[in-house]
């Protein structure tokens, strides 16, 4: 019986991450850069904290350098806690940028490929072409494009949810039963 409700519980906490995802993908996008800037804030503070603690420990006064990675590590965490939009946009903005450069340099690569060899055929260029279109769609729109990982995790976590728990409900009686009619085979 704890199987059973371990399974059911599982099902539908993916069930409402999944709903929390597709209904409010913006707030995801916000939550998981803040919980990033938490994952540098608190090795960066650890690591000057140790520093003094150390410090204070050595008698003659010397020991080792000011930790400077501990302190970018700090600063940067709390300006991802504190401006996480900020960070959403740039990273947006940068993965825009590069979706555009690659499709235009893998477009240059096939024209100067075609030059050399004659022919190339079109079906190469249509995945330049769409990483081009999903650079310059990402660098018009950029928070609804972030948007879409997000919905599209929530929809799938949905679908877990659902079929995990149609299992769970459909089968749980089959499991149950007791096999009496095994037939043991000796080779």
């Amino acid at each position: 019986m704890r199987l059973f409700g371990y399974s059911v519980m599982c099902s539908l906490c993916a069930l409402i991450m999944g709903v929390l995802l597709v209904m409010w993908p913006e707030a995801a996008m916000i939550y998981l850069v803040i919980t990033v800037g938490v994952l540098f804030l608190l090795p960066g503070l650890y690591g000057i904290f140790a520093y003094f603690a150390s410090r204070s420990r050595a008698e003659d006064g010397s020991g080792r350098a000011f930790p400077i990675v501990a302190l970018g590590s700090a600063l940067l965490g709390l300006w991802l806690i504190v401006m996480p939009a900020f960070f959403v946009g740039i990273l947006m903005y940068v993965l825009g940028a590069l979706l555009v450069l690659g499709g235009i340099g893998q477009l240059m690569n096939f024209i100067s490929v075609r030059k050399l060899t004659g022919s190339v055929p079109a079906i190469f260029y249509v995945i330049p072409v769409l990483l081009l279109l999903a650079g310059i769609l990402i660098l018009v729109n950029p928070f609804e494009a972030a948007k879409i990982p997000f919905i599209v995790l929530g929809a799938s976590s949905i679908v877990y949810g659902l079929t995990d728990l149609f299992r769970i409900i459909r089968y749980r009686r089959k499991s149950n039963q007791v096999i009496t009619d095994v037939e043991v085979i000796e080779e």
